[in-house]
């Protein structure tokens, strides 16, 4: 698809359904990766199917699992610089990790939408203010975030997560137009429904209630997410910044 030979990537959330596409994806295309997730065991497995099935021109250096909790600030400000000690560099960042708490608004708690806050927007602006400076010297950056067309559109029950990722695409207009000068692009890539572990529990009825407002007719893949960071993270797409790639089958249409 890309030919990312040579660049390193720090993903957040990749041992999840999009997360771990996104790495593959990354990996598939040459880049060496650091994964980044809350769960030690999950993760390393994971590296260890990543290093079984990278191209051949990168299996002499193995991808880097980091443990790191994106609800501590402590954790999430000791990220960047370990990723930057195994991979000696960054090239990519690829903010992917978030989570939810729905409830409606009146009857959201504080520690609700804290807690969506804190995951989703406050570590994102945390890790992109790390990695900007070494990219800054290197003259050269992706930084991509997975966003949401919830964050376009709104949904009841998530007013948290929708002010979290709709922030997320500001901040990064906003951070794109300060670093675009050093050779840095910062863009986002809005998911609709994508089909994972926690959609195919779902009843049949209600995947088929979801499915009838997408005009393809299906949910995504993890891998057509996957695709759009791709590209975004190579060098073809240099001259792409501030940006959203909507990812929805067309279910919300922006111009």
């Amino acid at each position: 698809m890309f030919d990312l030979h040579g660049m390193t990537a720090l993903v957040t959330g990749a041992s999840g359904g999009i997360g771990s596409a996104i790495a593959r994806s990354l990996a598939a295309q040459g880049a060496r990766l650091a994964i980044s997730g809350s769960n030690a065991t999950k993760l390393r497995a994971f590296r260890d199917e990543l290093d079984e099935h990278s191209p051949q021109h990168v299996q002499e250096v193995d991808h880097v699992a980091i443990t790191c909790d994106l609800s501590s600030a402590e954790d999430v400000e000791k990220l960047v610089p370990a990723a930057l000690d195994s991979l000696g560099k960054i090239d990519i960042l690829v903010n992917n990790a978030g989570i939810t708490r729905d409830n409606l608004a009146m009857r959201m708690k504080d520690e609700e939408w804290d807690a969506v806050i804190r995951v989703n927007l406050e570590a994102a602006f945390r890790l992109m203010r790390a990695a900007t400076k070494p990219m800054m010297k290197a003259r050269f950056g992706r930084i991509i975030t997975v966003t949401s067309v919830v964050g376009a559109t709104g949904n009841p029950g998530q007013v948290n997560y929708a002010a979290a990722k709709g922030g997320l695409v500001a901040m990064s207009k906003s951070l794109a137009q300060e670093v675009a000068s050093r050779g840095i692009t910062v863009n986002c890539v809005a998911p609709g429904f994508i089909r994972t572990a926690m959609t195919e529990v779902l009843p049949d009825a209600q995947k088929e209630a979801l499915n009838s407002r997408i005009p393809m007719g299906r949910m995504g893949e993890g891998e057509d997410i996957a695709a759009a960071v791709a590209y975004l993270a190579s060098k073809e797409a240099g001259y792409m910044t501030g940006q959203t790639l909507h990812v929805n089958g067309g279910m919300a249409m922006f111009s």
